[in-house]
């Protein structure tokens, strides 16, 4: 599976989750966007699960890399 990374530790949260849109928008069927974030994305998680018809979201994983680093990756269906 091809992969995108996204790093939001540096984008203002507001700024966040429209971008995270807009790159998950832009992938291709069976790819997938690797978050790196400093806090839990369980409200994005929600969200895509709502809002995005081709978010997989049985595919979904979230690592715990220390205290304030997460690795989520999104696939797309």
């Amino acid at each position: 599976m091809a992969e995108q990374q996204l790093d939001l530790r540096e984008i203002p949260p507001p700024q966040r989750h429209p971008k995270i849109f807009e790159a998950f928008e832009e992938l291709e069927s069976g790819e997938a966007l690797m978050l790196v974030n400093d806090h839990e994305p369980t409200p994005l998680y929600h969200q895509m699960v709502a809002e995005v018809e081709s978010f997989d979201a049985d595919d979904y994983v979230v690592d715990c890399i220390g205290p304030n680093e997460f690795i989520a990756t999104l696939p797309k269906k």
